[in-house]
C-alpha cells in the first residue's frame, strides 16, 4: 500500500533539522569554493525591498539517490514552477542541515536574454563548497505521485512508500515549508524558509545567481 508517515506541523527550522537528523544518517561532503558570500549578501539585503510572494518549497529524495528541490505556487499545485535535481545525495544534504545553516547557491552562465529560472544547468555550491551541477528537469510520474501524496502537508518532514517502490531502505523522504521568494534583480533570485509563526529564517536559503 501507499503510505505517508510522520506528517508533523513544525514550529521552527531547528525542529525540522532535528527530524531530519532522526531520519537520515551522517555522511561526508566535498571540495571548497570561494566568492559566493558577496552575491548572497546582496540578495539577503534586498529581502525587504522587493516583491516577495510566498511559495511552497519541497526538498525530497531517496536516501541513496540525489535530492530534488521543487517550487510550487501552493501545496495543491499540480504544475511545479521549477523542479531541480540537485548535485548531492539526500544523506549529504541532511548532514549539511545538521550543521545549523544551509545555504545553497546555484550559479548560471546563461545569457541575460533568458529568464533566470529557465536555465537548464546550474553550478551548485552547498555551504560554500562546490558539489557539482544541478539539472532542471520535467517531473516524472514518481514526482507527480509524491507531490500528490504531500498535498495535505503544509509544513513538515516525512517518509513515504510509493506504490512502485517496495524497498523500505530507500523510502522517499521529504522536507516541506513555506518560502519567501525574493527577486533582488534579473540576475539574482532567492528563496528563504519561513517559520510557521511568519518569521523568515535565514538558516535555510537557496540562491539563484547569474
Amino acid at each position: 500500500m501507499t503510505t505517508v508517515e510522520c506528517h508533523k506541523q513544525v514550529r521552527s527550522w531547528r525542529l525540522l533539522r532535528s527530524l531530519m537528523q532522526l531520519l537520515i544518517p551522517t555522511c561526508n561532503c566535498a571540495t571548497i569554493i570561494e566568492n559566493q558570500d558577496a552575491i548572497q549578501k546582496e540578495c539577503l539585503q534586498n529581502t525587504t525591498k522587493c516583491s516577495s510572494p510566498i511559495i511552497t518549497g519541497t526538498i525530497f529524495g531517496y536516501r541513496r539517490a540525489n535530492v530534488s528541490f521543487c517550487i510550487q505556487s501552493n501545496a495543491n499545485s499540480t504544475n511545479p514552477i521549477l523542479l531541480l535535481e540537485l548535485a548531492v545525495p539526500t544523506t549529504i544534504l541532511a548532514k549539511e542541515m545538521r550543521e545549523g545553516t544551509l545555504r545553497i547557491a546555484l550559479e548560471s552562465n546563461s545569457g541575460c536574454g533568458n529568464t533566470l529560472l529557465s536555465t537548464p544547468l546550474w553550478t551548485m555550491y552547498c555551504n560554500g563548497k562546490r558539489v557539482g551541477y544541478a539539472l532542471k528537469r520535467r517531473p516524472s510520474n514518481t514526482d507527480f505521485e509524491a507531490l500528490r501524496l504531500m498535498r495535505s502537508v503544509v509544513v513538515g518532514t516525512g517518509v513515504m512508500n510509493l506504490k512502485d517502490f517496495v524497498n523500505k531502505d530507500d523510502q522517499l523522504m521529504y522536507l516541506r515549508a513555506h518560502f519567501k521568494r525574493v527577486r533582488a534583480s534579473s540576475n539574482c533570485e532567492s528563496f528563504h524558509l519561513i517559520n510557521p509563526d511568519g518569521d523568515i529564517d535565514q538558516e535555510l536559503s537557496i540562491f539563484f545567481i547569474r
